[in-house]
Formats: structure tokens, C-alpha cells, sequence
């Protein structure tokens, strides 16, 4: 169903023709490059310099960003900046302090101009797309799902110092990124929905690095046959693949959809020209996409629900084994082949939620699908969030809700926590069927470290539907005869109208920032001296290391707002041991029995691993460990460029090794490391000092003339304050 083209292809009729190079002014004619040239401010269409359109926050990584901004000048927000409160919703959990946090996003956006969304109104993109995106633009937000290509706008998503940059006027620099062609043809089957079709594309590309830091543009005939839901479900879910961004053709269909939400004026008809030259390209048969499940632990673990259920045995064993790793020795057991019984394969949870999941046609379709039978099955229960309160309203006004409900469906507002671990958390050992975006390990809520551990699979809303009305038997939508009839949708602007603080342009200088007890500023960062001695604090062997295994998501979300507090979690279920390693390099002072001058070289911890930073664009997996005193990161590869540039921004130099294999306690010495830096040097020696001495290369890659400046000045608050 999908097929994978490593080479360059030019489109052509409507098909993609293999080609061995790039004929003259063909890139120009793609989608992509219309838009990043139009939002470039250098003049060097290889080396771009970007500025957005908007840029957008939630209510876990705002307060950073703005603090971050306020110390380096901030006076205004200089573009439209939107706060939205989906990720802190629960204002139980930490006491006063998510609600602190609230009221110091409602105060920042009076006094710098800024809109500002309710707790419990609308989770981040779904806002975006309905209020704010249009054709043609250009969106940057802290949220590694900021994707909005299907309404034709090219959103990034990064982390919270690349949205200072914005807020400061400078820019997003990038080198021009490959464009890869994403040609859809064909039409799904009734029971095949949009988690399917992105399932599939996650597990054909993720593992082969394939569009990696890339630009996805979907093109082809079998977008036609998609809604606008569908077309948004498939969109949001390109992160999982690792690629920068993505953009759709647009078509009537893209038009209604603004018309509907009041801006008909942001459509504009993009396509790409006869000719487009593309780097790379897949093409995707819709009509032999099946409905599929992404096991423990990855989305791109994914398989077929057909394919699955011929081999349950032996797909939950390799789970088990991976998950049996995460727990420490001695503590605690997981199982997962215990769910098979008669021949089926039976879980605890259904979840329907969030910005790929919560949308109107998902979840009118599962009710659908339920019929109004009743769930029975008191081991089973299903949890259902739409994605904003105007969907919610429509789903009301179509009776949907009321279906739902009947069936025994519990309806909840709008919420990131089932997709980060901050809300319908299973038991132990418990196995959560989910159309979110993420199952990555602790995704769910679990603790490993306190033998607590619970796993999440990834289905579309249509099929855990079919598995709620099959007892909680996981069941794919297309063994269910049911008719998709499904009421046309309206949107009702006056609940936003009620409730969301509008001030883009009207910033109240004299207003003040409110600030709770847990809102802290960040602690002096040093810069760089001539010399470099790291010692080694923590060796990750994992092929991947997620953001969520170098900070937790769920628990750690009322502590976005203090630096040191936070960074008590860094690494926690990963190495407990780090957070107490890292505390003491800083603290002991420079070693006495190393032969260095302390004077003129710089001592800090570093984390080594093999590929680091997957998933989440949180700036926090990389602050907290410069928090703790680490400088620098060492890996074999790093898993998204928005890791390695939280790195920098952060100070920390993102070092590249052939081989990770350094011990805990070992010393790294780099001589002349600033000077490396500063000259663009592309090895730099390194000495090894512990059990087994040795010299080893080190490599940085590219970095822009800012970035070797934020390294030396030791993080981007530094930077900007040097300007002054």
C-alpha cells in the first residue's frame, strides 16, 4: 500500500516520473518552495532565514518562552502569539500552580497583545486550525504536532527558544530542506480512517530515517476523495516520521473548511506546477490501506489488525520483552500475552482524544459505528474527548454525545493528557487501545521505576469503536457492517467569541505579570572558556532515546514553570542515578587529579547516547540537563534537528561520535574547543581519561555563525543579552 522512491522524481501529469537530477527551476515549482521562499528574509535560498506568519504555545511551554523573551528585551509580541491551556487542564495536580500558570498566560497576553484560550475550550491545534491557519502561510509553535499543511499552511513544530527568536525578531535558520513527494491515490474503504493511512506512513519511513528533517507535500488525485477531518488526521500524525514540516495541495474542499470557520479570505489555491521537482517520494495506494495498530512502544511499531490477530503471541512477547527492560531489576513483572483468551485479544481501555483523534468526523463515526449498543463489559471502558468545545457543540447538536453516552462512553472536554500521560492512565500491565498521537513507553502515565507499568496501543477511532462493541476484543471497523452516515458540521464562533481574549496589536504596557509561587526564573548560565572537560554521567545503549525518557511527560507538567524543580526528573526512568551524578560535577568543582587549568576550562557533565531527542519539540530534555550543569550531549546521531537545536540554544554543544562507548565516570577532554567552534572546525580531537585512555574524533556539524555564538555565550538568554 505504500511504496518508497529514493531518488529524484518530477511530477508530471498528475505522476511522478524518476529522474537522475534536477532539471533547471524545477524545485521551484513545488508547493514548498513557494512558500519558504516567500517567508525567507536572507538572500540565499539555500541558507534560509525565516520568519512566521504566527507562532503559537500551550500552557506546559508558554511561561518559559515568555520568561525567556522578557529577560532579552522582550517588549511586545511583535506577531500573533496564541497561549492555549490543554496540557495543565487538571488544576488539581500540583496544587495552585497550573492555575498560576493560567492567570500568568492570560496577564502575559494583555501586556504583550496576544490571544488567549481557556483551559478546557480547545487543545492547541485544533484552535490553529480552526481560528488561526490559512493557505500559504507559515506557523511556529512549541509543540513537536504543530502541523497544519492539510489547510495549507507550513507549521514547524520546535522548541521554546526557537519561538524567543520569533518574538525577538530574528529568525528560524535552516539549510533548505529536501521536499518529498507524498502522492496519494485511490479511495479507503468505509472502516479505514485517517490513524490508518498515517500508521502506515509512520512504519514505511521511521525506522529507514527516510524523511527525516525533510518537508512532506501531499499531492495526487486520492486527496480528492478525503475530508477535510481526514485530511488533518493524516497531517497531524507526519511528526512520528521525524520530517520538519508539510503542506497540502488545496482544493474546494480546503476553501469550504475556512468558509465555515469564518476565513474564506485565507484560502488560496496551491498546487504544485508541471514539472516540480521533488528529492524523494512515496506513494500511498488508499484503497488497499487497511486498518492498523501500532504496538508498545513506537507508532512506527505498527501492523496491520488483521496481520496482528494472525500472530498475538508472538508481536505481545516482543512487547512484553521491551517493556520488562524498562523496569528495574527485581521490580515488578509486564505482561501483555495475558490478554489473549479464545483465540482473541481482549484490553482494558479505548481513548478517542485529542488533535488527531477528537475531531467531529472520528467521533461521529465511532457512534456509528456503536449503534447505541451498550459497551457491557465492566473490564472495558471508553473515554472520548473532542478536540474543541465547538466540536463538542456539534456533536451535541447531531446527537452524537447523546449515542455515545447511552452506549456507556464517557465524554470529557478538551485535553492533551491521554496523549502525554496526564489523564486516563490504565493499571499496571494494563494495554490502552488509543487514537492519539503517541505510545511511546510511560506515554499513559506509568512509572517503571516504581514497577508500575502499563503499555498504549494506537488505533483509529473507527476500530476501537468496533473493539468497544466486540466486548473490548480488539476488532478492525471493517469486519462491521455499519452505515457512515454522518451529519454535516457547523461551526459556532460565538463560544469562542464568549470566551477567548483577543489582543493581537494591542499590547497594554502597563498591565503586570502575574506570577504564582512556582513561576521561577532561570538560574545563571556560564560561558564557554577555551578548554573543555566533561565527565560522563549517564551512557544510553537504546537505539532511540525519546524526549519523554530525558524528561517525563505527565506528572512533570506543574513544574514546567521552575527550572530546578523540573530537572529533579530529568532522566528518572531511564537512569535514576543521573540527576545525583550531575549534581555532583557541579557541585565538587573542577577535579584535582586531572592535569588541566581550571582556569580557562570549562567543567561540566555530559549525557552520551546513541540517537537522542525523538518525539516531543520540549525544550525542557535538553534545559533541565543544563540546569544540572551538562554542556554537551555526545551521540552517534541525533534523532530530530528540534533536539539538537534545544541543545544549542541551551548552551550545550551537540557532539557527534562514531561509536557510544563511554562509561559512567569517564572524562572527556577537548582542547581548544572554543576556537573549534568559532573556526567551524569539521573534527575536533578529543581525549578520553579513565579506566581504558584514548583519543577518540568528535564531530559538531554545521552551526550558523549564531549558534557557535550562543554555544560560547553559554545559552540564548546570554546571547541576547550581550547584544544590549
Amino acid at each position: 500500500m505504500i511504496k518508497l522512491i529514493n531518488s529524484g522524481v518530477i511530477y508530471s501529469d498528475g505522476k511522478l516520473v524518476k529522474v537522475k537530477s534536477a532539471p533547471n527551476g524545477g524545485k521551484e515549482k513545488t508547493i514548498s518552495y513557494k512558500i519558504l521562499s516567500a517567508h525567507n528574509t536572507s538572500k540565499d535560498n539555500e541558507k534560509l532565514k525565516i520568519k512566521f506568519d504566527e507562532i503559537t504555545s500551550h500552557d506546559i511551554t508558554y511561561v518559559g518562552i515568555i520568561q525567556t523573551a522578557k529577560a532579552s528585551g522582550l517588549t511586545e509580541f511583535p506577531l500573533p502569539y496564541t497561549l492555549t491551556n490543554c496540557h495543565n487542564s487538571l488544576c488539581a495536580v500540583g496544587g495552585t500552580i497550573n492555575e498560576d500558570d493560567h492567570v500568568f498566560g492570560l496577564s502575559a497576553a494583555k501586556k504583550y497583545g496576544g490571544t488567549y484560550v481557556p483551559p478546557h475550550l480547545a487543545v492547541i491545534h485544533q484552535f490553529m486550525r480552526e481560528e488561526r491557519a490559512t493557505c500559504g502561510a507559515m506557523i511556529l509553535g512549541s509543540d513537536s504536532h504543530t502541523r497544519y499543511g492539510a489547510l495549507g499552511t507550513m507549521a514547524v513544530g520546535e522548541g521554546g527558544p526557537e519561538l524567543v527568536k520569533q518574538l525577538l525578531n530574528r529568525t528560524y535558520d535552516i539549510d533548505y530542506p529536501e521536499i518529498v513527494a507524498v502522492r496519494l491515490k485511490g479511495k479507503l474503504r468505509r472502516g479505514v480512517g485517517p490513524h490508518d493511512v498515517a500508521l502506515a506512513l509512520v512504519a514505511a519511513t521511521f525506522k529507514k530515517g527516510f524523511v527525516k528533517n525533510k518537508v512532506l507535500e501531499f499531492i495526487g488525485g486520492g486527496i480528492d476523495g478525503l475530508s477535510m477531518d481526514y485530511r488533518l488526521g493524516i497531517d497531524v500524525m507526519t511528526t512520528e516520521t521525524t520530517c520538519l514540516s508539510s503542506v497540502w495541495q488545496t482544493d474546494e474542499k480546503t476553501r469550504a473548511y475556512l468558509a465555515e470557520h469564518g476565513r474564506e479570505k485565507g484560502y488560496k489555491r496551491l498546487s504544485p506546477e508541471d514539472g516540480a521537482y521533488y528529492d524523494r517520494a512515496i506513494e500511498i495506494n488508499l484503497s488497499k490501506v487497511e486498518p492498523m495498530i501500532a504496538l508498545p512502544f513506537h507508532p512506527s511499531n505498527a501492523y496491520t489488525i488483521r496481520d496482528f490477530l494472525s500472530r498475538p503471541f508472538e508481536l505481545l512477547r516482543e512487547c512484553e520483552i521491551a517493556g520488562q527492560k524498562l523496569l528495574p531489576e527485581g521490580k515488578g513483572e509486564f505482561r501483555l500475552i495475558d490478554k489473549i483468551k479464545d483465540g482473541k485479544v481482549y484490553v482494558e481501555q479505548g481513548v478517542i482524544a485529542g488533535c488527531a483523534g477528537g475531531t467531529y468526523e472520528n467521533i461521529a463515526e465511532a457512534q456509528n459505528i456503536l449503534g447505541g449498543a451498550a459497551i457491557n463489559n465492566a473490564d472495558f471502558t471508553l473515554n472520548v474527548y473532542p478536540s474543541s468545545q465547538p466540536v463538542y457543540k456539534g456533536l451535541i447538536d447531531g446527537g452524537y454525545i447523546a449515542g455515545l453516552m447511552e452506549s456507556g462512553a464517557v465524554v470529557k472536554t478538551a485535553f492533551c493528557g491521554p496523549c502525554f500521560g496526564a489523564g486516563d492512565v490504565p493499571q499496571n500491565n494494563g494495554l490502552s487501545i488509543r487514537h492519539t498521537t503517541r505510545n511511546f513507553e510511560s506515554r499513559e502515565g506509568s512509572k517503571p521505576a516504581n514497577g508500575q507499568l502499563s503499555a498504549v496501543a494506537l488505533m483509529d477511532a473507527r476500530s476501537i469503536a468496533a473493539t468497544a462493541l466486540n466486548g473490548g476484543a480488539i476488532t478492525s471497523a471493517l469486519d462491521v457492517n455499519y452505515k457512515a452516515k454522518i451529519k454535516k458540521y457547523k461551526f459556532d464562533d460565538k463560544i469562542y467569541k464568549a470566551r477567548v481574549f483577543g489582543a493581537v496589536g494591542k499590547a497594554d504596557k502597563s498591565a503586570n505579570l502575574v506570577y504564582g509561587p512556582n513561576i521561577a526564573d532561570w538560574p545563571k548560565m556560564e560561558e564557554l572558556k577555551d578548554d573543555l572537560l566533561l565527565k560522563v554521567v549517564s551512557v544510553l545503549t537504546d537505539p532511540v532515546t525519546t524526549t519523554d525518557e530525558l524528561i517525563p511527560s505527565g506528572e512533570t507538567s506543574s513544574y514546567r514553570s521552575n527550572p530546578l524543580k523540573l530537572a529533579e526528573f530529568a532522566l528518572s526512568r531511564k537512569d535514576p542515578e543521573y540527576v545525583s551524578r550531575a549534581k555532583a560535577v557541579k557541585t565538587e568543582g573542577f577535579p584535582k587529579d586531572v592535569p588541566f587549568d581550571s582556569g580557562k576550562t570549562t567543567y561540566g557533565s555530559v549525557v552520551c547516547a546513541v540517537k537522542p531527542g525523538d518525539g516531543s519539540a520540549r525544550e525542557q530534555a535538553a534545559s533541565c540537563q543544563r540546569v544540572l550543569g551538562g554542556v554537551a550531549n555526545i551521540a552517534e546521531e541525533y534523532a530530530t534537528k528540534r533536539y539538537r537545536s534545544n541543545l544549542i540554544n541551551w548552551g550545550m554543544i551537540p557532539f557527534i561520535v562514531d561509536k557510544n562507548d563511554f562509561k559512567v565516570g569517564e572524562y572527556v577532554y577537548i582542547k581548544g574547543i572554543k576556537q573549534a567552534i568559532i573556526s567551524g572546525a569539521e573534527k575536533i580531537n578529543a581525549e578520553v581519561l579513565g579506566e581504558n585512555k584514548r583519543k577518540i574524533t568528535l564531530k559538531i556539524g554545521n552551526l550558523t555563525p549564531t549558534e557557535k555564538e550562543i554555544i560560547i555565550k553559554g545559552c540564548l538568554i546570554n546571547y541576547y543579552k550581550s547584544e544590549k
